[in-house]
């Protein structure tokens, strides 16, 4: 075969549509054309990659790994089109992110314009949830996650540090008083944040003379999610142990008040993991360099307020 990188190009897009008539459509090619070059390249790898009928077109097993490894190695050759490529705009396709509902409400949304506006043909697909997803099945480029990792086959690259706050609302020190020493706790509820409900419930953590500590509380409420955990706080269903991200509005505000400032947790690391590959897409790089400067920038805005 003489134009190999074409021959999997016309595929990919014949999977895509599931019809030869409509990639040689969206291709300015004819069916008959878009067929024998499939046709070649099954003949040059020695199996069947689609299943044909009269009335559809779908992928053999054989097909589908074909169909993944060639997306991978088509992007792998755009990068390497664009390494020379020195203007920003020409940087172009789609990135995929997870990342909490907190950080991506307050540390990208707001600044996510900018990037867009300096990259413009990079598009965007956001996952926010409180869920792990899976990196590589469900092909995300890259995620970022707060607290320990153990992914094995991925990179891990630590952003920043995430102080944290022990913080109830007026309504509930009203109710059960100003928490001065450990002890006070035992007269005081905690909210229980778990993944997974039906897990043994949270505890009050804190660090003392550089040691991690635990101490077991009572409490009413016990929920798997971020936004949930910080509204139980607000409505005064207990005290709550959060990173900075999220309550500095609220601290600002007087809706929820900083106690026990002495019996802090330790901070939580902020990671960014992405897959082992030999060739990072220049847009995830480029992500990758920013977000870690508006991540500092907004942890420092923080520590200022």
């Amino acid at each position: 075969m003489q134009d190999k990188l074409q021959a999997l190009q016309i595929f990919i897009r014949v999977a895509q549509l599931g019809s030869f008539t409509k990639a040689g459509a969206s291709l300015g090619l004819s069916k008959t054309h878009v067929s024998n070059v499939v046709a070649q390249l099954e003949q040059h790898l020695g199996c069947r990659l689609l299943h044909r009928t009269t009335r559809s077109v779908r992928l053999t097993q054989d097909g589908q790994l074909c169909f993944d490894r060639s997306q991978l190695l088509l992007e792998d050759y755009q990068e390497l089109e664009n390494l020379f490529q020195l203007q920003a705009a020409q940087v172009s396709g789609v990135l995929r992110l997870d990342m909490s509902t907190g950080m991506a409400r307050y540390v990208l949304m707001p600044r996510l314009t900018a990037f867009l506006q300096q990259y413009p043909n990079i598009q965007l697909e956001l996952s926010s949830t409180d869920r792990k997803v899976d990196l590589v099945a469900e092909g995300f480029d890259c995620v970022i996650r707060v607290g320990s990792v153990d992914d094995e086959g991925l990179v891990a690259r630590r952003l920043a540090e995430l102080p944290m706050r022990n913080l109830a609302s007026p309504a509930y020190i009203e109710r059960y008083g100003m928490p001065h020493t450990l002890a006070d706790l035992s007269q005081h509820r905690l909210v229980h944040y778990v993944s997974v409900l039906g897990q043994q419930n949270s505890v009050f953590e804190y660090t003392e003379h550089g040691q991690h500590k635990t101490l077991a509380m009572q409490g009413v409420v016990t929920v798997n999610n971020a936004d949930a955990y910080n509204a139980a706080c607000l409505a005064g269903l207990g005290i709550i142990q959060a990173p900075v991200i999220g309550s500095v509005a609220h601290l600002d505000s007087g809706a929820l008040l900083d106690i026990l400032p002495q019996y802090r947790c330790a901070p939580m690391p902020v990671w960014l993991l992405y897959p082992h590959r030999r060739h990072l897409s220049q847009r995830l790089q480029l992500f990758m360099q920013w977000f870690e400067q508006q991540l500092q920038q907004y942890l420092q805005g923080c520590q200022q307020g």
